[in-house]
């Protein structure tokens, strides 16, 4: 069976490249405009993988990874952050809010593909996830 990742970002336009990238690959994705709808389809659909933008209306990314880790049905849910903001405070803020990645946009299909596959096979990050 294919992993279902949730593309979690306020651009609609963000959502449908990521999905038909990741779709492409093969994963079944999911979709949510914010951190709230976020957790609403974690909790209805237990997806393989979240791919969260940090800057969102109503919760933002990094909330929603904090909140997920502190649950414990879904602590070890694998999160990749991706975001505009790629300065070395705002990984380091990812990370710690639990992320196993933090990714830059733009990213390419490849990168985001391959950095999918390290996730879910439990792979560490260069960061030591």
């Amino acid at each position: 069976m294919n992993p279902s990742i949730l593309i979690v970002d306020d651009e609609p336009m963000t959502r449908n490249l990521l999905r038909l990238m990741l779709e492409r690959a093969g994963f079944k994705i999911l979709e949510a405009e914010d951190g709230l709808k976020a957790l609403d389809v974690v909790a209805e659909h237990s997806p393989d993988l979240l791919i969260l933008d940090v800057m969102m209306p109503n919760m933002d990314g990094i909330t929603v990874c904090e909140t997920l880790r502190a649950e414990a049905e879904t602590a070890d849910l694998p999160v990749i952050l991706l975001s505009a903001r790629s300065n070395p405070e705002a990984v380091r803020l990812g990370m710690q809010a639990g992320a196993n990645r933090y990714l830059s946009k733009p990213i390419s299909r490849e990168e985001l593909v391959r950095q999918v596959r390290d996730v879910l096979q439990g792979i560490p990050s260069q960061f030591g996830d």
